[in-house]
């Protein structure tokens, strides 16, 4: 997934990022999410996502994170520093990609 970041406010995505509140990573890991970095590509401030997940229901998963509200006060913090995607799906914060190769 991908996302662009306001240039304004790089330092403090990493600073946020730097210490990831406990009750987000709760979150994530009791809907099955794992595995999860994000890149940042510079000076284009391009964000890159990646995680895995293991679970029946990817969309029922998101919104059980959604709806946590220690993680709805996080992402308030780190949406404000986001530039979404105008090509994006509907629904989508993050515009996911097409895998289009993965090696083993």
């Amino acid at each position: 997934m991908v996302i662009g970041l306001r240039p304004e406010r790089v330092a403090e995505y990493k600073r946020l990022h730097a210490a990831v509140w406990p009750g987000v990573l709760d979150a994530m890991r009791r809907n099955g999410w794992s595995d999860f970095d994000i890149f940042l590509k510079e000076p284009e401030n391009l964000l890159f996502g990646t995680f895995k997940f293991d679970g029946p229901d990817f969309a029922a998963s998101a919104r059980a994170i959604g709806a946590d509200p220690e993680t709805q006060r996080w992402l308030a913090l780190t949406d404000a520093c986001q530039v979404p995607f105008e090509t994006r799906k509907p629904g989508e914060w993050w515009a996911y990609m097409e895998n289009v190769f993965h090696m083993d």
